[in-house]
Parts: C-alpha cells; structure tokens; sequence
C-alpha cells in the first residue's frame, strides 16, 4: 500500500473502533484511536503474515500488550481479511468471539490472549528467545502503552530481552501521554522512557505515530539493528481522529452514545474525503 492507502485504511479502522464501542456500550476508544495508524502499518505493510494461513510457522508474531485496546486491533484484523468486519459490531456480546480483551483461542491472527498489564510484552520476549532458539527467521512485534510501562513486569522483561540481546524483537510504545486516571505524568511518570529502554540495552527510535512515512522509516531502521533489541516510543494522541474524544483522558474507556457516534463518524467521513481529493 502507498501512505494514500494507509491513510484511508487507518480511516476506516477508526471508523469501526467508534462503531464497535458503540454497539458493545462499553470498551477502550481512546487508546484504539491513537494506535490505529500503528495497526495499519504493522497489518499492511510490516508483518509477514497470511490471513488465509494465521499459523504458518514462519509467520511474524504480534502481542497486543495493551489488550484494552483490542477495538483497533479487531478491526485491523477484520480488514486485513482474518474475519468478517460485519463481525466488529458484535464486539463484548454474550456469544461473540470478540471479547473484550484478546483471546487467541477463538479469533483468527491473534498470537497471545492478553488484557493483564505487563505481561503481554513478556510473552512476546518469549518468543523473540524461541525465535532464536530454534533458528527460526520471524520477527515479534509487541505494542504497550505508557501507563502500562508502570507495570515492574516490563521492565523485568525488557532487561531479560536485552541481556539476550534479541534483536528479532521491537517494543513499540503508544505515547499518548494518558492513562485512565489522567496524565501519565502525574500518575506515576514513566518519563524519560527512552533512557530507561536504552539502560536495558535497546536501541531507542522516536517517531510520529500518525506519519505514515516516519513509520516506515522508523520500521526500516529497526529491521537494521543487529545485536540488541529495538523500542519505538510513538508519540501519539489519545482518541485521533474524533475531534471530542483527542486528548480527553475520560474517553480511555468509555462508549460514545447515539449522538456522540454520529459525531464521531462526522469527523471521519470528513477526513475520508479529504483523503479521496489527495
């Protein structure tokens, strides 16, 4: 796909996070909406994946860490062809494979059942070390939030991940700066969060996580490093795309209501048309 392409995907990504929420009444939009440029590019670009095979061996794997924000990984699932997208609005539903968190049991591509804090990035070290072990070439992505990296777990993992030098593995950390009580920073500040990952030997990247072509190089950069793992602090905006929902740490898990649906999918279809005069 071409940054056009992945701007539009991402559109219609956030246009099914807004639904989903909806329709389940409850869930996690703000964070979906910050990662959903990051979403985009790992299904579309980044992974070595197949969604008519979601366990070839060789497969890159991909943990959700921040298993909250499983609205924006359902639906970048759904576009890339693991599942129905009609399937999206049936998200927390008694019945409904779709639950609120991650479950690699019963929903196609998903690698690691995950919605615990910190622990998902541990998994997914494991893994980088099996890679490794085994001389197999797949790479492991795993994508935390910054309040999560409050958690002590990761940073045990990360220092494991370091010392084991596993430069298969990326950390990708959705920086939009809130948590559901407020500002990271005043909750419990994880900053300098750069310092911290490089004292565990990781090579540190920052990038725009809405700038789809700082993504790309930001991803090309991490499949050079030799020799250690990499971080990627992805400075994002809490709620992207839905004008009331940016920056307002209430809306990190809570449903918009009909109105505020129809406004949220204003804003969208706006964006998307903007995008289709490019």
């Amino acid at each position: 796909m071409d940054k056009l392409e992945l701007q539009k995907m991402a559109n219609e990504i956030r246009k099914d996070i807004v639904r989903a929420v909806h329709s389940a009444k409850s869930g996690h939009p703000g964070g979906s909406l910050s990662a959903a440029d990051i979403f985009t590019y790992l299904y579309f670009e980044e992974l070595n994946i197949d969604p008519k095979d979601p366990k070839k061996p060789d497969r890159d794997r991909f943990v959700l860490s921040k298993g909250h924000v499983a609205p924006g990984y359902y639906a970048a699932l759904a576009h890339r062809g693991y599942f129905p997208v009609e399937d999206l609005l049936t998200l927390r539903h008694v019945g409904s494979y779709l639950q609120g968190h991650p479950d690699m049991k019963h929903i196609p591509g998903v690698d690691m059942s995950s919605g615990s804090l910190g622990q998902g990035i541990s998994a997914a070290v494991g893994m980088a070390l099996s890679a490794k072990l085994s001389d197999e070439q797949y790479r492991v992505y795993t994508l935390l939030g910054d309040g999560e990296i409050q958690e002590g777990q990761v940073w045990e993992a990360a220092m494991f991940a370091g010392h084991r030098k596993l430069d298969n593995l990326v950390v990708i950390v959705d920086n939009n700066g809130l948590q559901i009580d407020g500002n990271v920073a005043d909750v419990c500040s994880p900053y300098p969060i750069d310092e911290k990952f490089k004292a565990f030997n990781f090579e540190v990247f920052h990038v725009d996580a809405h700038d789809f072509d700082a993504l790309a190089d930001v991803f090309a950069k991490a499949r050079a490093v030799k020799g250690k793992p990499t971080a990627i602090i992805a400075e994002s905006i809490k709620g992207k795309g839905v004008s009331f929902m940016e920056n307002q740490a209430g809306w990190h898990g809570k449903a918009p209501n009909d109105e505020q649906l129809a406004i949220a999918l204003e804003d969208l279809e706006k964006a998307g048309a903007a995008l289709c005069q490019k």
